[in-house]
């Protein structure tokens, strides 16, 4: 009964966003408004939340801070990460605040949280006192809620508005943390916070990028912070992760841990899974799981992956979701078809919306691919994966986008055990 009239009623239903924030003040209540003396860290953007969101946690770990983090895959409380079943960016507001309690009764100071535009757009964040908000992109994504970019802009904001009218805690600074390479960072900028810190190349950035070198191994970089060069060297590989690392050391600063502090810090990190984490196998030929699921996440991936001076063809898998917003997926196809040499379209999430249906949405825009020899469509997910292991030659990159680390596969019938990598391993044992 509750799924129809779900159905029924839209999103963005004002009965539908009381009914959310009603739950938000019973949660609250229930569990004691567990995060009050809490320092609560939200992570918001299109892109990159969960790597930025288990990053920062594992370097707040490092500098020995009792840390809980509720990102889309994982959730961590002080030394333990357990996996996020949920398929949730935010999850339900009773779970979140069960799991923050639990985290208090842990002496859990620190509170990473990434925050989906759905949990501010239904009122999901009553009853959380912020303290920072980190934010580095935002482009096009979730207009089945918000119908236009404005509105999908001003609900970011909404979080950042809150720094400078929730309650100060005497121990922690409101502060925002904002990427000035981001199409919209002026409309953040106007606001008043008590710090902000914003960062990439651009000279009026407060830590900037001047310098970076890639290779298959580690990155190394050079930072400039208040006049100061860091010089960095880290095994999280890819320039698109530096986005992560320079929004990470503002959080870092923001609770005072030292720079040469931080510069060690970063050294002992080697891996934050699900963004473009390497399936290792003995074909001569490399393949990644990445969370790729917007027209710019993956332009960056791609991107990148052509950056290598080795690669001979680069094999994409992808496909868009379910029950979302349709007009994004022509534009990744756009974006997936110019960078890669060969397209595999094929199913994700399906929910209520059939594979075949979500398909024939972007055929017409199948303009410079010929079917079968560039490009295929092969609904079965796991069959996509064979035919890109089959086409694979020496020194081919194979991308499997979208899925990354995620447990389950949403089919119009029934949910099934599904992940990636493990799928991928399995079929190279065959």
């Amino acid at each position: 009964m509750l799924k129809k009239l779900k159905k029924l009623i839209a999103l963005d239903n004002p009965i539908r966003l009381f009914y959310h924030k009603m739950r938000a003040i019973i949660a609250n209540i229930v569990y004691g408004f567990p995060s009050k003396d809490m320092i609560i860290i939200w992570v918001t953007w299109t892109n990159w939340k969960t790597t930025t969101s288990n990053i920062i946690t594992k370097w707040l770990q490092e500098a020995w801070k009792k840390v809980f983090m509720f990102s889309t895959v994982n959730y961590t409380i002080l030394d333990k990460t357990y996996t996020n079943n949920t398929k949730m960016t935010s999850p339900d507001v009773f779970l979140l605040q069960k799991l923050l309690k639990q985290a208090k009764k842990k002496w859990c100071e620190i509170a990473v949280i990434e925050t989906a535009s759905h949990w501010l757009k239904m009122h999901r964040v009553w009853g959380i006192n912020y303290d920072i908000a980190v934010l580095t992109n935002i482009t096009q994504d979730h207009l089945d809620l918000h119908k236009t970019m404005e509105d999908y802009v001003n609900t970011k904001l909404k979080l950042f508005k809150l720094l400078s009218t929730t309650k100060k805690k005497p121990w922690v600074k409101k502060t925002a943390i904002i990427n000035l390479e981001s199409d919209y960072k002026d409309v953040f900028l106007k606001e008043n916070y008590e710090k902000l810190y914003t960062y990439w190349e651009s000279p009026m950035a407060k830590i900037r990028l001047t310098w970076v070198e890639n290779d298959i191994k580690s990155t190394k970089f050079n930072l400039e912070i208040y006049d100061t060069e860091l010089e960095i060297e880290t095994k999280l590989r890819w320039k698109f992760n530096i986005y992560n690392i320079m929004a990470a050391i503002w959080v870092l600063v923001s609770l005072w841990v030292e720079h040469k502090k931080i510069k060690s810090i970063i050294k002992k990190i080697d891996l934050v899974p699900w963004r473009l984490e390497e399936v290792e196998n003995k074909r001569w030929i490399k393949i990644f799981v990445d969370y790729a699921h917007t027209h710019d996440a993956l332009e960056k991936v791609l991107s990148t992956l052509k950056e290598i001076e080795w690669v001979n063809r680069i094999i994409t898998v992808f496909w868009a979701c379910w029950d979302r917003d349709a007009t994004k997926r022509h534009i990744m196809w756009e974006v997936v078809s110019n960078l890669s040499d060969i397209v595999i379209l094929t199913q994700d999430d399906d929910y209520t919306e059939k594979t075949t249906d979500i398909i024939n949405d972007v055929k017409p825009w199948i303009k410079n691919k010929k079917e079968w020899k560039n490009y295929f469509i092969i609904e079965d997910r796991k069959q996509a994966l064979v035919k890109g292991l089959e086409i694979a030659e020496k020194n081919d990159i194979l991308l499997v986008a979208w899925k990354w680390d995620e447990h389950v596969l949403i089919t119009n019938d029934w949910p099934i055990n599904w992940n990636d990598k493990d799928e991928i391993l399995k079929l190279l044992e065959k």
